[in-house]
């Protein structure tokens, strides 16, 4: 290539080279990639062919098409048709694969009832009968059921966290009709081309290939372990789990160990707490407007120099609590090293194992972690259908909140996907809420409760629970049907658009809460949910760091729990309030907080700043 094509081609490798070289494709096909990325170039119908079979043995079957049995479903391979074969060491043996649809999971169902003609295109690659003109809600389910056995995902590194949640795709007839193999023909990966903002998957072969000869890819190409690869390819290959044990424990040193250098936080040294003046003057270097806006004691003045600061109220995660510890001991910041075992998805469950129980305490849904404990979760999951016991689970990413990337199915195969995605956890999801009864909508809704905890220190344990809660609503009744309905299945309404946000005041939903639950009483309930917080954190300080929420004196934190409620019955078999604690939420947004309880960060700065609870609505609960 010359003059204005090689520069070309020389932006398109300085480019794309890291997303090239991290896919695996070889440099002998580069240059022929660029040039037919650059005009849509399909050519994969000269070298390959769609071919329709009886059955996944028929061996012998000849390549042209041979009608199927009826009431059989049909077999299709990609096999080449290209009469000399293909040449592995041929520049040109890379092609490209159209998709046939993009979307997100939340937008799937939309998709398919609006887009002309998806629907149908849906129905007939995924093998499902449809000759309706109209969109059938029977029928998209079926279809939103079937396509995860076609579906590949891709994530942007760039962007807002919701332009970051995975985006799925279905490749076009040709790229979907590619079979699995342990032994693949070809290696097959999603690749965005930045001129065209479009994404294709790009085809090559690892090997030099004969007239008539398979086209086959890898679905769990690089996995070595013999047992995650049969889960891993489970929605296409069926396999019997059961005789993997089902139930989890706490995960061993190594876990913590791995958490704690991904981390890259690095400890403290041991100091003796810090001696303040009875009425010394805090100064105060925040990142938030929200406690810049509401903190307004005397005890506290805000500096815009970090390093004169006897308080660092901070929203990014602190990590050199080694330097802080050896130069300013005397500093407190809003943070303790470690906390992450509890404000992240997957360590929460881990160090919540610690209380015991076959499958961990009653007050966390019973948990596996997607990475790491795959065939335990299947096993359960196969061993709960034979005894014919609730099968809806929902998966979570470690780290996220606000629902985003979150799903909940009984589907094994939707959910044995979501681990191509961003790192999950999956939770059973709790199918007996305890519902409340809206005034304007008909029917019982779902509810949470957040209840903000302050955690002023680690040895001794010193933990308080402010005593006002928010509580947030689903806008439509409860049931389990439609599972990709935000506002029937998820309370939390303030980040999406054109949804009501229901607001109640803590006073008066003890007042409608003992009313519809008259043999309920809050108190009692109440006391069952702080039980279950100093629970959480006794285990989660049980052991020195990094194996649990590091001893620093000069730290301090609030968290937000949320939590449900789920029906369960006592030693005598009487129905009960469980609580379920769905998630520990590091720097809370505290918007509502602030707006009706003006006083909230001069209570939560008197509390953890300076000891001082005698005016502050916190109950002490260890």
């Amino acid at each position: 290539m010359a003059g204005e094509t090689a520069a070309d081609f020389q932006l398109f490798t300085e480019t794309h080279r890291v997303a090239l070289e991290t896919s695996g494709v070889p440099p002998l096909y580069w240059e022929s990639l660029h040039r037919k990325l650059a005009h849509e170039v399909f050519d994969a119908g000269e070298v390959f062919g769609i071919m329709q079979f009886e059955n996944e043995s028929d061996e012998d079957a000849e390549e042209e098409q041979i009608t199927h049995n009826p009431g059989t479903p049909p077999v299709y391979k990609v096999i080449i048709t290209k009469e000399d074969g293909l040449q592995a060491a041929d520049a040109n043996s890379i092609f490209l694969i159209d998709h046939a649809w993009t979307y997100r999971v939340d937008q799937a169902r939309q998709q398919l009832w609006e887009i002309p003609g998806l629907l149908h295109r849906m129905a007939n690659l995924t093998g499902i009968e449809f000759h309706g003109e109209v969109p059938d809600d029977d029928i998209i389910d079926e279809v939103m059921a079937e396509m995860w056995r076609f579906s590949h995902t891709y994530q942007l590194t760039q962007g807002s966290a919701e332009e970051q949640v995975p985006i799925w795709y279905v490749m076009d007839e040709f790229g979907s009709q590619i079979q699995h193999s342990d032994e693949p023909t070809f290696r097959t990966v999603p690749f965005f081309y930045g001129p065209g903002q479009t994404a294709f998957n790009l085809l090559w072969p690892l090997r030099d290939l004969e007239h008539g000869e398979e086209v086959t890819w890898d679905h769990a190409h690089g996995e070595q372990n013999p047992l995650i690869r049969k889960c891993r390819l489970l929605p296409w290959e069926p396999a019997d789990l059961r005789d993997v044990n089902a139930s989890v424990c706490e995960p061993p040193e190594a876990y913590y160990k791995t958490v704690f250098t991904d981390n890259k936080e690095v400890l403290p040294l041991p100091t003796e707490p810090s001696v303040y003046e009875k009425d010394k003057i805090f100064k105060v270097y925040t990142e938030l407007k929200q406690v810049l806006d509401n903190l307004n004691s005397p005890r506290f003045v805000f500096t815009e120099n970090e390093n004169e600061a006897d308080v660092l109220y901070l929203y990014r995660h602190f990590k050199d609590y080694r330097t802080l510890s050896e130069q300013r001991p005397h500093v407190i910041v809003n943070q303790f090293p470690c906390e992450n075992l509890v404000t992240v998805k997957d360590c929460l469950a881990a160090v919540s194992r610690r209380a015991g129980g076959v499958n961990g305490p009653k007050w966390l849904p019973l948990t596996y972690n997607l990475c790491t404990e795959l065939p335990q979760f299947i096993s359960c999951y196969q061993q709960r259908k034979d005894r014919g016991e609730d099968n809806h689970w929902i998966c979570k990413p470690w780290n996220l909140a606000r629902g985003l990337d979150t799903h909940i199915t009984n589907n094994l195969t939707y959910i044995i996907r979501q681990r191509e995605g961003t790192p999950k956890v999956v939770c059973k999801y709790i199918e007996n809420p305890v519902l409340f009864g809206r005034e304007d909508v008909e029917g019982l809704v779902k509810f949470d409760i957040r209840y903000v905890v302050l955690l002023r220190s680690v040895q001794p344990l010193q933990l308080y629970a402010y005593n006002v809660f928010w509580l947030r609503f689903s806008n439509r009744p409860f049931s389990l049907h439609h599972f990709d309905d935000y506002q029937k299945h998820f309370t939390v309404m303030n980040y999406v658009d054109e949804t009501q946000l229901k607001q109640v005041h803590y006073n008066e939903f003890i007042l409608m809460f003992e009313k519809q639950y008259s043999n309920c009483s809050w108190k009692k309930t109440e006391e069952e949910i702080h039980k279950s917080f100093v629970e959480l954190f006794r285990m989660a300080t049980a052991k020195d760091a990094p194996f649990g929420i590091c001893n620093y004196p000069s730290s301090r934190a609030i968290y937000a729990i949320d939590l449900m409620l789920k029906w369960d019955t006592d030693s005598d078999g009487k129905p009960i309030m469980q609580p379920q604690i769905l998630e520990v939420n590091f720097s809370p947004d505290c918007a509502r907080a602030c707006k009706y309880h003006p006083s909230f960060f001069n209570d939560i700065f008197n509390v953890l700043i300076l000891d001082d609870v005698d005016r502050c609505p916190v109950t002490r609960l260890i």
